[in-house]
């Protein structure tokens, strides 16, 4: 079979190791990499990425020392003990025949632990403990270290290893006037700054031999302020070239970086310039990274011949199969990836095993599972948001019947809404994905159908979910029923006009959303060049880090954000996205006010009053002259179905909204539809 994408699969060789296309599944920290009775788990999430197709796998950080953890008892592989579990992985890849690298990762200032190194004493801004400012003989240690845990990855059957050297990690730190501050032979100059990572190269060289596949993840866009320029780490690649590393695997901004370079609205590609530009200074084959998530545009950046890989994390998560369905045509069937950060990055940074939003099988392979029933049975699903479409394709991927009911036109729920804030566009792929998912599991669809507990009685399905989902809750304050007041899914889908000057109430997660709506014209997503303008990346090469001064575009109204609580906005919103949308609300000029008492809506506004300022005194009050009030305080679940289908002794699952109407959980809504599908025997 020909292959849509003849780039994508095209092998690619790296010294001696031939991968069979150009799809790299890039590392990703899991949290199964720290714990030695996760390794079964661990072996099971990456084989079942190798079966899906990927051309090659890199695992989690491993720490070379115990001095370079990432969090106390993590990864690391530094002795006989620790190969023989790491053989594990790598043999229960091989046996799909998958290749698999070992990426090594000193954490330095970024590790969460209390005894850590770093290139000097000071301490990361993410991060609470203070690291040990390393000595010549701790650095030179670190060196052997590196060689060491190469070998040692080697013995365990590596197919390579890949070396960290960006993100603001250990090495990254070395690299940069930032951090290094050191006036010895480690720091000073930019030979000196570099030093460590030619040694460490040359160290594991000299370790593993000429044979074994040495990839180094160089960071080639710091996006912090006192960065590396563009000829500090054009010179850093060649001499990586030169001395034994056999391809650079690009990596884009720092844990801290004030430059989102990873949430959904990244646009697409936004930072495969900088690794096209790297062609002009190596001849090694190139891995662009970030923000690639078809295998359109996997295949549109081979086509330019200046990149030979694509590295995709995020994506593998997401679908494991991403590379056979990519193969055999099947592109429309892909779960893609949507960039959200909830299950992934967010549970990462916390400590917290990761997974997927989309797929919630992601690292449970071996306690989550799909596979067919002994007996068939007529299912039931009402409601076609998240919850209810991961029920129904996962129930009918087992081999039940099953009927999809959907009182309105079309499927996608709370997703139809998310995909229109801007920057959230992504989440259509969602929609698109069960679209597709919902024909070719044979799933039978029933849209502008409202089902009755009657009719589903009388079908004598053998279980029915209800995921009903939520309605916007309407909070009581007088004068909630004025005209200008519109829910947030009526301000959204354009069901009413909206003023020049809006009132948002309520600043959770849709309060924010619905804020970065309100800002925005109609136009298209912002192009690369646009999203670079405001968010201050500089076209100045010569500018350490490449960041400057962001140039938001002015907001197109006035607009408030309001909510009860004092304090600081936004502080449940997600660890790696909410500093973003806390962000671009701040560069809209948007006025965020917090302890505000909701009195009334009038043809004033918005009245407001605030607790007095000195105990005894008058509450203060104000009027907001708002043209539109945005009301984003909380939804209902819609259960209507629940208590006579029980009563009707009907076998009943409740999920998502219709479950739990707190903030929007569609991690939690995905999850228990996939969860109830497996249970349904």
């Amino acid at each position: 079979m020909t292959s849509p994408y003849p780039k994508l699969f095209e092998p690619l060789t790296i010294n001696k190791v031939e991968l069979k296309n150009r799809v790299i599944m890039g590392s990703m920290h899991t949290g199964l990499e720290d714990r030695i009775w996760d390794v079964d788990k661990l072996a099971a999430y990456y084989a079942e990425r190798a079966r899906g197709g990927a051309g090659l796998i890199i695992t989690g950080g491993i720490a070379p020392t115990r001095a370079g953890l990432l969090m106390p008892f993590g990864g690391k592989l530094t002795n006989k003990i620790d190969v023989i579990r790491h053989r594990r992985l790598t043999s229960a890849v091989h046996k799909e025949d998958g290749k698999i690298a070992m990426q090594v990762l000193y954490a330095g200032r970024y590790g969460y632990t209390p005894f850590k190194f770093g290139v000097s004493w000071e301490k990361s801004p993410v991060h609470p403990f203070q690291p040990i400012k390393m000595t010549n003989a701790i650095i030179k240690h670190a060196i052997w270290s590196f060689g060491r845990c190469a070998k040692l990855a080697q013995d365990a059957g590596y197919d390579g290893i890949e070396i960290m050297g960006g993100e603001g990690y250990l090495l990254n730190t070395f690299l940069c006037t930032r951090t290094n501050n050191r006036t010895d032979k480690w720091g000073g100059s930019t030979e000196n700054r570099q030093r460590i990572v030619v040694e460490i190269v040359k160290e594991i060289r000299k370790r593993v031999g000429p044979d074994f596949m040495v990839i180094m993840r160089q960071s080639i866009a710091d996006l912090v302020k006192d960065g590396q320029t563009w000829d500090e780490i054009a010179l850093l690649a060649r001499k990586l070239e030169q001395h034994g590393v056999d391809a650079i695997n690009t990596d884009i901004g720092w844990h801290e970086a004030q430059v989102p370079t990873i949430v959904t609205s990244v646009p697409r590609g936004a930072f495969v310039s900088y690794t096209e530009r790297l062609r002009e200074e190596v001849s090694i084959p190139l891995i662009a990274s970030n923000r690639i998530n078809t295998p359109e545009l996997g295949e549109q950046i081979l086509e330019g011949g200046r990149v030979d890989a694509i590295s995709m994390a995020r994506p593998l998560l997401a679908d494991p199969e991403f590379a056979n369905k990519a193969k055999e045509g099947r592109g429309d069937e892909i779960n893609t990836c949507i960039a959200c950060n909830q299950a992934c990055l967010d549970h990462a940074f916390v400590g917290k095993k990761v997974s997927c939003l989309l797929n919630p099988r992601a690292g449970r392979e071996t306690t989550l599972t799909l596979g067919l029933t002994k007996r068939s049975k007529r299912v039931a699903v009402v409601g076609a948001g998240p919850a209810g479409l991961a029920a129904a394709v996962s129930a009918a991927k087992r081999g039940h019947e099953v009927h999809l009911y959907e009182a309105g036109p079309s499927i996608g729920g709370q997703f139809s809404i998310a995909a229109r804030i801007p920057g959230k566009e992504e989440f259509s792929e969602t929609i698109r994905y069960f679209t597709t998912a919902l024909t070719v599991t044979g799933v039978q669809v029933h849209l502008n159908t409202w089902a009755s507990a009657d009719d589903l009685i009388a079908q004598k399905f053998d279980d029915v979910v209800v995921a009903t989902g939520v309605t916007p809750r309407m909070p009581d304050i007088p004068g909630i029923d004025h005209p200008k007041v519109l829910s947030y899914a009526e301000a959204v889908l354009g069901h009413k006009e909206i003023g020049k000057t809006v009132a948002v109430i309520g600043a959770g997660g849709i309060g924010f959303d619905v804020t970065e709506f309100l800002t925005v014209d109609d136009s298209p997503t912002l192009n690369i060049k646009e999203w670079e303008h405001e968010w201050g990346i500089t076209d100045d090469l010569t500018v350490p880090g490449f960041v400057g001064r962001p140039r938001p575009t002015p907001a197109v109204r006035t607009v408030f954000l309001v909510q009860r609580k004092p304090g600081r906005q936004g502080k449940t919103l997600g660890k790696t996205s909410g500093w973003v949308h806390r962000a671009t609300v701040k560069m809209k000029g948007v006025e965020q006010i917090s302890g505000a008492s909701y009195d009334k809506i009038d043809d004033e506004g918005l009245h407001l009053s605030f607790a007095p300022k000195e105990e005894g005194g008058e509450r203060i009050h104000r009027v907001l002259d708002v043209e539109t009030v945005v009301v984003c305080a909380g939804q209902e679940s819609v259960r209507d179905l629940v208590d006579p289908l029980t009563l009707g002794g009907v076998n009943t699952h409740v999920i998502g909204g219709a479950d739990v109407a707190a903030e929007l959980d569609a991690k939690r809504a995905i999850r228990q539809g996939t969860e109830v599908a497996a249970s349904i025997v």
